[in-house]
Order: structure tokens, then C-alpha cells, then sequence
């Protein structure tokens, strides 16, 4: 069931994910990622609070080896075929590489994914002072934001690979000084990914916004995770901290084995 409304045609608004912590007791959001008509046909059918359609598109649909290749326009191509198919779905979409790297760009082609997909809200990596700023003038003109700190796919070539962030000092006090910093620029939301378990439920207690976890433990808000992993829908192993539900990559395999026989 949704957290506030037990119809799952009711869509959610900022105001309500602001409040979930103010609403709700033990009780996760959940959030998964979709790129396709049909998926998210089913996933508007579901009691699911959130989609994020992720710029992990690149990686399980497309097959790019890190996210930086996906394209604005890419994003906006596949972000109309989940609003087509999850009209009743409160929707974020990533902003690709690349696409904010001044405020200038940031601002023409925020307006553009937002304006031509129709998704309900855009999500952003980063803390830095341009990015914040860039969160402050977004919401300045209507479009919300879910911040993105901790492990950002993005910058995985400048992070230097994956791996769980926070577990020193120095990278604890900076992760917290970010989460607070993107809650004061108006973000309505933060997705923590591979951050310390201990630091992510730490955050989640600081802030009046809801945080929402992805190999973060469960201390925080809510939860994500990519679609793919969940199902197991490509041949590789998820990553540890999924356990999926099904193999369907298996189960397609083998169902088309026995149409040809």
C-alpha cells in the first residue's frame, strides 16, 4: 500500500514525500527504476511509491560499459515511454552527464527534460556549490529535485571506482555536510547509494527530508533499486546488496528454448 492513500491510482506530490517521515511509522518507501512502456504499466498497476527512470538505462538497456554516455536526449526518449505507461506514478528523472555542468547548461536542459518528458521531478549527483545553486534555481521555478550524494555513478572515473563511502572521518563529516546542504537548497528528497550504514541512518536522523537508500543498509527512509537486479533480467549477477526475487533472465531463456523445440 502507498504510505498515504491506499488507492494505487493516487500520484504523490512533493508535499506528501516532504512529510513521510511525519506520516508514517516503520514503514519503508519504495522506489524502483523502469525505462519501458509495458514495465511500467505493471509498476502503476502496484502500490509502489516512486519510479526513478535512471540513467542505469545506459548500462542494463543499452549496454554502455558507465552511465556518462547517456544523452539528454536518450533521457527524454525513454522518460515518455514510462509517463505513457505510469500515469498515476509520482516520476524522477536522472539528469545525464555532462548535462549540468554550468549553471547555464544545467538550467536549459533541465527545463528541456522536464518540459518534454513530463515526469513529476528531475534527480542530480553531486553537492557541489554550483550544483546546489543550480537546486536552488530549479525549485525557484517549479521543478522539484532528489539530491544524489555518496557513491554517483558519474563521477565513478574521478571517484575512482565503486566502493562504500563514509567510513573514515574526514568523508563522514563531509557526506553529512552535503545531505544538510542539499535539504537547505530544496531538494525533497536524498538517495544515499553505497554509503556507510551507520553514516546513512545518521543522515536519515538528521534531516527533515526523506532519504531513500541503495546499498546503504536500511536506516534510511526509503529504498531503491534497479528494476533489473530485482528481477535478475540480464545475465550477470546483481550486485550483492540486491537480493533478487526471481531469474527471469533464466525463465525467458528457457521458455524460448522450448518454443523453438
Amino acid at each position: 500500500m502507498t504510505y498515504l492513500n491506499l488507492k494505487t491510482n493516487s500520484k504523490l506530490n512533493t508535499r506528501q514525500i516532504r512529510g513521510f517521515k511525519k506520516s508514517t511509522a516503520n514503514r519503508t518507501m519504495q522506489m524502483l527504476t523502469c525505462y519501458d512502456f509495458q514495465t511500467a504499466q505493471v509498476l502503476n498497476e502496484t502500490s509502489l511509491d516512486l519510479i526513478l527512470i535512471g540513467d542505469s538505462l545506459g548500462n542494463v538497456i543499452l549496454g554502455y560499459d558507465y552511465t556518462i554516455e547517456v544523452s539528454v536526449e536518450t533521457m527524454i526518449l525513454f522518460s515518455k515511454a514510462v509517463k505513457k505507461g505510469a500515469p498515476n506514478k509520482f516520476v524522477i528523472a536522472d539528469l545525464p552527464f555532462g548535462s549540468y555542468a554550468s549553471m547555464e547548461l544545467g538550467l536549459a536542459n533541465s527545463i528541456k527534460l522536464f518540459q518534454q518528458s513530463g515526469v513529476e521531478a528531475l534527480k542530480l549527483e553531486g553537492a557541489y556549490p554550483y550544483e546546489l545553486q543550480l537546486i536552488e534555481r530549479l525549485t525557484q521555478i517549479g521543478i522539484p529535485v532528489m539530491g544524489h550524494i555518496g557513491l554517483t555513478p558519474q563521477s565513478v572515473h574521478e571517484q575512482g571506482g565503486y566502493y562504500t563511502h563514509g567510513k573514515d572521518e574526514n568523508s563522514q563529516e563531509k557526506l553529512m555536510k552535503e545531505a544538510l546542504a542539499l535539504e537547505a537548497a530544496g531538494c525533497f528528497s536524498i538517495v544515499l547509494e553505497f554509503v556507510e550504514e551507520n553514516l546513512a541512518k545518521n543522515i536519515t536522523e538528521k534531516l527533515k527530508i526523506p532519504t531513500i537508500g541503495i546499498g546503504s543498509g536500511f536506516g534510511t527512509d526509503g529504498q531503491v533499486l534497479v528494476i533489473n537486479d530485482l528481477l535478475h533480467l540480464g545475465k550477470n549477477d546483481p550486485p550483492k546488496f540486491c537480493k533478487p526475487i526471481a531469474n527471469l533472465y533464466a525463465t525467458k531463456k528457457q521458455l524460448i528454448e522450448e518454443y523453438l523445440k
